[in-house]
């Protein structure tokens, strides 16, 4: 308690500057010290490293700060290949090592774990990190924001903790041809003069700037996301696309009105092309529409989803439950591998994907309803169905409360609980661990350079 309030009490300004020996990473991977009991996030600061930090931001139990000077180096500090490596969210690692950056990943499972204490916690087998075979180049998907800047139309991705856009003509981690097309629709869109999205007033047509590549087919779709339907100098748009971007073959428009933090409207409007464009995963071909959720390094998904499976052990008998099953590719690279797939989600045109990469596949096992898991289940054991396998890979805010019920009142034998959230994971895994053992925990880099993880925990019923 004493601790507290004289660290609560300490006088600290905006730009004052102290020397600070970093301790650890945090969960969004800022360098941790403490300055008088108080602690401090630097980002871009590395464990062992002493710093002069500089204060950028007061709050009552916490600093933030910027690397002033560095005193004493980290002996695993690399120079990062992306300039703005800590001046934009999504490269928070990008001066870490790699070894150390799979270390880490780890280390935020325990922490989640040590943070919320689920049931056994301390002897949960959490394993290394499974390394992505590519470190760099391997985003399939681009989705910037597009604005004013100095008179210039500019696209990129925000600073921490407000709205200013850091111009991105190359970022490192993205597929080059991604990049390509997203500084080649900036350039027509200052040619043509189209009015891109003013937050300030409410105005302007264009907010963001979204393009996707199949990495087996080389597709490109390219969305832009508009604040009205009305999209002006649209076909100049389309004839200089057609010309200079013959590698996409899909050109969509996504209606958002207004201020919303939402980057996704409800209205789609397909403006040239294909509607989808094709991806190859686990020797399955799937249909990506714009609004569909695929992770966004294709050659690890691989990985990911062979961990899923061997998590869940399937057999020939087994029914298996898709929950937040997006476009279904979880699901059916499962499907030959059990007697029936059932799965669902929220957005209709992943659910009429997914109905439909199960036809191009061959797949006659599977089957996808729009709604929420936790009402969906229901309805089915209602109508006669049982499961004996269950997999989930929610959003970063884990399972909804109802599902958790669900789940416990079914009590699936076999359970995978894939995570891209280990707070999440861990304050879910203090309710499922009521009925469920944890077996492990296999951490897995979907994301080199950031310090996004994801996870897949093996699942059994308690005896």
């Amino acid at each position: 308690m004493a601790k507290d309030k004289a660290a609560s009490q300490v006088e600290v300004n905006v730009s004052d500057r102290f020397p600070l020996t970093i301790r650890r990473l945090g969960i969004n991977g800022h360098g941790i010290g403490y300055f008088k009991h108080k602690v401090c996030f630097v980002p871009g600061a590395l464990p062992g490293e002493v710093v002069v930090a500089e204060v950028t931001r007061v709050h009552p139990r916490f600093l933030e700060a910027k690397i002033h000077r560095i005193r004493r180096k980290s002996k695993y500090r690399v120079t990062p290949r992306d300039s703005y490596a800590n001046v934009a969210g999504g490269f928070e690692l990008e001066n870490l090592a790699y070894p150390e950056q799979l270390k880490f990943k780890r280390q935020v499972v325990i922490d989640s774990l040590e943070k919320f204490q689920p049931y056994g916690y301390r002897n949960y087998e959490v394993r290394p990190t499974i390394a992505a075979p590519e470190q760099y180049h391997y985003r399939n998907k681009a989705q910037f924001p597009v604005r004013m800047v100095d008179g210039h139309v500019v696209a990129g991705l925000y600073k921490p903790n407000s709205h200013d856009i850091v111009d991105m003509q190359e970022c490192a981690v993205q597929m080059p041809r991604t990049m390509k097309v997203v500084n080649t629709v900036v350039k027509l869109i200052e040619e043509l003069q189209i009015p891109v999205y003013d937050e300030e007033h409410n105005s302007g047509i264009i907010k963001t700037v979204v393009v996707r590549e199949s990495w087996t087919t080389g597709e490109i779709q390219l969305t832009l996301i508009t604040n009205t339907p009305k999209l002006i100098h649209k076909h100049q748009l389309l004839d200089k696309i057609a010309e200079q971007l013959p590698e996409v073959v899909s050109v969509m428009q996504n209606v958002n009105p207004g201020d919303t933090p939402l980057v996704w409207g409800d209205q789609m409007i397909h403006l040239a092309g294909k509607e989808a464009i094709n991806e190859s995963l686990m020797g399955l071909d799937f249909k990506l529409s714009a609004r569909s959720f695929l992770q966004l390094n294709p050659e690890q998904t691989e990985t990911l989803y062979e961990q899923t499976a061997e998590a869940l052990e399937l057999d020939k008998n087994d029914t298996l439950i898709d929950a937040y099953a997006g476009i279904g590719t979880i699901g059916l690279s499962l499907a030959p591998r059990v007697k029936e797939v059932r799965g669902m989600e929220v957005i209709p045109e992943a659910v009429a994907d997914a109905n439909a990469n199960a036809k191009l596949n061959g797949i006659t096992n599977a089957h996808y309803e729009v709604g929420k898991a936790e009402d969906v289940m229901p309805k089915w054991l209602a109508e006669g169905h049982q499961f004996d396998a269950l997999v989930v890979d929610p959003p970063r805010m884990g399972l909804d409360e109802a599902l958790i019920k669900q789940i416990l009142k079914v009590k699936p034998r076999k359970f995978a609980y894939v995570s891209c959230g280990m707070a999440s994971l861990a304050r879910n895994l203090r309710r499922l661990t009521s009925v469920y053992h944890v077996d492990y925990i296999q951490p897995i880099d979907m994301m080199p350079q950031t310090a996004r993880c994801e996870a897949v925990v093996k699942l059994s019923l308690r005896h």
